[in-house]
């Protein structure tokens, strides 16, 4: 039974590789599939055979790996021909060395590289799988694919999508960039003013409230917070942000976060770390850590 014929010129050879492991893939759920290839003046004709009969579930999977071979062969024609210049047009106003930058960063996306870390990914992972579905159905309706044909003429269909993880890509790139901005202006405002205070305790109890505690573990939470009337105030703002506040205003010569696995926000941690760098230290076995550990159990 004849599954599928490819047809791919001599510069598309990986192709061969990538069919040779479907053979595999099938040999694993004991099904033999052969595989006939000849060659017309460069051309390759590689036939996919398969024995008997395979349920519709199987040939769904196998239109789904050849649907990822041509979706990297896809991803290798928008890499070298279209990536650059479609950001070269639409984000102009981004520095060479920045483009590039995210080029490269929008190739590891497309191929699904680095996993799901929150929801850009996700939002790009959903894209990949619409252009491969795409490429499943067009599979579907031929039993032959000719790379050089469907590239020609199937990847204007494609490149809404393509174009559309990439944007996501910059979108990413511009907040991390304005964010490193940011902790860049605080860290210079950190050095250059006077400590306030020696030493800082941030307690974290198991419901991710903080508790700000001097050198002899009284509380100043409050005292602190104090002198921070018009942000506590302002609509949005939030304990971390005022967290943030207390330690910039004070730019304490050391801080000691207590039980850091309660916090529920990791940007805190992060923005911390990155400000004040050497002067903060983790503590999880001190006496105001065995405190917090026993309530959490009482609770």
């Amino acid at each position: 039974m004849l599954l599928l014929t490819v047809v791919y010129d001599r510069e598309k050879e990986d192709i061969i590789h990538g069919i040779n492991d479907i053979k595999e893939y099938f040999k694993s759920k004991n099904i033999v599939i052969g595989i006939s290839e000849s060659i017309e003046s460069n051309t390759h004709f590689v036939k996919i055979f398969c024995e008997e009969e395979i349920s519709a579930k199987l040939r769904n999977m196998f239109n789904i790996h050849v649907a990822n071979i041509l979706y990297n062969v896809v991803i290798d024609e928008f890499y070298r021909k279209d990536m650059m210049s479609f950001l070269s047009d639409t984000y102009f106003f981004l520095k060479y060395d920045e483009l590039k930058e995210i080029k490269d960063s929008s190739v590891e996306i497309l191929k699904g590289e680095g996993g799901i870390v929150d929801e850009s990914s996700i939002y790009c992972m959903n894209k990949r799988n619409n252009i491969i579905d795409k490429i499943v159905e067009c599979i579907g309706e031929n039993k032959e694919i000719n790379i050089k044909g469907f590239i020609t003429f199937r990847m204007k269909d494609l490149k809404d999508d393509l174009e559309a993880i990439i944007d996501k890509v910059v979108e990413k790139y511009m907040v991390e960039k304005e964010y490193n901005e940011f902790i860049k202006l605080l860290k210079y405002f950190v050095e250059i003013q006077e400590s306030k205070i020696d030493l800082v305790n941030i307690e974290i109890d198991s419901q991710g409230k903080y508790v700000v505690k001097d050198k002899n573990s009284n509380d100043i939470t409050e005292m602190l917070f104090s002198d921070l009337n018009d942000l506590r105030y302002r609509e949005n703002t939030n304990a971390e942000d005022m967290i943030i506040s207390i330690l910039i205003t004070n730019s304490p010569e050391k801080i000691v976060i207590h039980c850091v696995e309660n916090c529920r926000n990791n940007e805190l941690i992060d923005t911390v770390k990155k400000v004040f760098t050497d002067r903060v230290e983790f503590c999880d076995n001190c006496k105001s850590c065995k405190q917090i550990r026993q309530s959490i159990h009482r609770v």
